[in-house]
């Protein structure tokens, strides 16, 4: 646990729902409406450090936060679904989280790339 880290030091309200390995929250600064944190109870946590048993109830979680976004909001048509690990990835809080980006029609001019606009000269192919 690090003091300083927000996410080690996450109010209860803010919590959606907890798990073993993880918990989850609304993105403080979203993307889209109804952009979800997975954050990890372990701050030291890593993507490629993580069990199987993790690696698995993340992706578990994963759908869980996928079926309940869509339950709150029919006009969801898409996800991107994404790790920043790193500085040169983009990563601001250096505690493992995975966005769960919700994606409507016409939230942008055009999705084509999704991902691979990280680095926005890439993005279309």
């Amino acid at each position: 646990m690090d003091k300083s880290c927000p996410f080690c030091d996450m109010t209860q309200q803010r919590i959606v729902s907890k798990f073993n390995q993880f918990y989850v929250v609304r993105d403080a600064y979203p993307v889209t409406e109804h952009h979800t944190l997975i954050i990890s109870n372990n701050h030291d946590a890593k993507l490629d450090s993580m069990t199987s048993d993790q690696l698995l109830g993340l992706m578990e979680i994963i759908k869980f936060v996928k079926k309940q976004i869509l339950e709150m909001d029919t006009n969801v048509t898409g996800f991107n679904i994404g790790i920043n690990e790193g500085l040169d990835a983009g990563q601001t809080v250096m505690h493992f989280h995975c966005h769960v980006i919700p994606r409507r029609p016409g939230d942008t001019e055009n999705p084509l790339g999704g991902v691979r606009g990280v680095i926005s000269e890439k993005q279309s192919y």
